[in-house]
């Protein structure tokens, strides 16, 4: 039988094989992206890797990470806001949903990114274009999980709630919501992992500041080393992002079973 420092060495020997495996592909692809030797070494993990450490020590990566963090957390604050009373009409008007469904579906399958002329145009250059392409991107999950979540409810509860005499926002705040919170937690964690998707490319439009800027930054300045520190710190946030939403998820959901 392992002991408990075993078992932690044998749950990192595979994470840390595959960061490894990771490493060597970042560089054999940089050795092969350009006929440059100069352009080949920027791209290289040493490089991308120093510049990360000097660009953490020196401060300037703080800010655009915050101005990051904070246009997702606004965009999700307001998917859910929409896209958890859309999700209930949905689940629970079934005439809500024959008359809004198609039109949803249609949407949602439109790119965020396709809304971009038309964001600028309507809302100006600024943090306000940004917010709604993420929050179109975040609410589609949310409301789809949500209904998903009204539908899988059990009918008895809504029958023994009738049969007390609940009204229509005692049962939609003491059966429905608490009875589809697990939904709505999963399409929480999906929102999470596309509005960072689609958080970089819309923080190349017309703002000065945040990852997506900075990448695009580093590029104008050929600065490639810098971009490869800035893709690196992008992948560990949202790493960090998915981790924290599974984790209130996966808690939420064993608090409901049975001890």
């Amino acid at each position: 039988m392992m002991h408990g420092g075993q078992r932690w060495a044998a749950r990192l020997a595979w994470p840390l094989l595959g960061m490894a495996i990771t490493l060597a592909l970042w560089a054999l692809a940089a050795r092969h992206i350009s006929d440059v030797e100069a352009i080949r070494a920027a791209f290289a993990p040493q490089a991308g890797l120093k510049a990360l450490v000097q660009l953490l020590g020196s401060g300037e990566l703080w800010p655009h990470i915050r101005m990051s963090l904070e246009r997702m957390a606004i965009a999700l604050v307001l998917a859910l806001a929409i896209g958890v009373p859309l999700g209930l009409c949905l689940g629970l008007s079934p005439l809500f949903a024959r008359i809004s469904g198609p039109t949803f579906q249609f949407l949602r399958m439109v790119s965020p990114l396709s809304w971009m002329p038309l964001a600028v145009m309507a809302l100006g250059v600024g943090e306000a274009p940004v917010i709604f392409l993420l929050g179109f991107a975040t609410v589609w999950p949310i409301m789809l999980n949500t209904a998903a979540g009204v539908a899988a409810l059990d009918p008895a509860w809504m029958r023994l709630a009738h049969s007390l005499s609940a009204t229509r926002w005692e049962i939609i705040a003491r059966v429905v919501l608490p009875g589809c919170t697990s939904h709505i937690l999963t399409g929480f964690r999906l929102a999470v992992g596309i509005g960072w998707i689609v958080l970089v490319p819309a923080e190349m439009l017309g703002v000065s500041s945040g990852m997506g800027y900075f990448v695009l930054d580093t590029r104008d300045r050929l600065a490639y080393d810098e971009l490869m520190a800035g893709i690196v710190v992008i992948g560990c946030l949202g790493f960090v992002l998915d981790w924290l939403a599974r984790t209130v998820s996966s808690r939420w959901t064993q608090r409901g079973k049975p001890g």
